[in-house]
This record gives structure tokens, sequence and C-alpha cells, in this order.
């Protein structure tokens, strides 16, 4: 490879990065044809770029875009998928479920929601995360419950205060 085909695999590496918010990098070296091809299907039906990349290409990638990356350096060895998402906590989800049936993907490392975590022992962890929309859901539902309880109770109310004035103009 030419100094100018590693330039430009740096620059498409960097765009990709810079176009979405979370990556995951993970080892699927020892999957077969058709199990790749079956991780692949599952990464495309749910949004997730699988791209497979050299670990010096994406350490001076990684080192163009903004952020501070430096304790993923480490994890940059031996054979590198790189899994590029909106969501947080979907490559993890796909690499929980893959790995019922198989020993691999395993995790080396994610940036995801702002943070870094390395090390295939923090998957659960990245599986239970919820992505801010989920939050903020989560916040509203809990914004609402009060004011349905109170207008519930209003509700209620009207009706038995309609049959207080009903029985005491009776009498």
């Amino acid at each position: 490879m030419t100094r100018e085909e590693k330039t430009q695999e740096i620059e498409k590496i960097v765009e990709r990065l810079g176009s979405f918010d979370h990556f995951y990098l993970t080892d699927i070296s020892s999957l077969n044809a058709e199990d790749t091809s079956a991780l692949r299907r599952e990464c495309f039906d749910n949004g997730i770029q699988l791209l497979v990349v050299k670990n010096t290409l994406l350490k001076l990638a990684l080192d163009k875009t903004e952020g501070e990356y430096n304790e993923l350096y480490d994890t940059l060895k031996g054979n590198t998928s790189l899994m590029l998402s909106e969501t947080g906590n979907g490559p993890a989800k796909i690499i929980k479920e893959f790995r019922k049936t198989n020993e691999k993907p395993i995790l080396k490392g994610a940036f995801v929601e702002q943070g870094l975590y390395v090390g295939d022992d923090k998957l659960d962890f990245l599986v239970s995360i919820k992505s801010k929309e989920e939050l903020i859901g989560d916040i509203i539902s809990l914004l609402q419950s009060p004011i349905k309880n109170v207008m519930s109770s209003l509700d209620s109310g009207k009706n038995i205060l309609a049959g207080v004035v009903k029985t005491l103009s009776e009498k």
C-alpha cells in the first residue's frame, strides 16, 4: 500500500468515525465465512457498520479525530474490526446475542456516550446503557406521572362533588 493510499484510507476512517456517535473495537478473527456473513447481516439490519481495519491506520485516524482515545491504543493488537453505530448499546447487544452460539466477537474497547470502555468484561455494562433518547423518555414518563394522578383525582372528585350537591339539593 502506497503512502497516498494509506492517507486516503485514514481519511475514510476519520470520515466514518465522525459520522457516527459510538464505535466498538472487536476481534472477529476466528469466525468462518458463514458466521462472519451472519454477523455482517445482523449489523446491517440494525444500522451498524462493520469494518475490518488495520491497527496502524485506525490509530492514525483516531489521532486525527477530536477526542482522547489513548486508552484504546493498547487494544490495537491482532485483528481489529470497527463497529460504528448511532445507538450506544446496539453493537453490545449484537455481540452478546452472537456469542450465544460463537466464542467471538470479543470486545476490545468501545467509545459510548462520551466514555471509553476497555475490555471484554465491560460488555454486560454496555448492553445495559440507555441512549440519551431513552433517558429523556424515562424522565418525561416520571414527570407525567404526578400530573396524571392529580388529573385523575380532580376528575373523580368532580363526580363526588356533583353527587354531594345533588344530595343536598334533594334534602
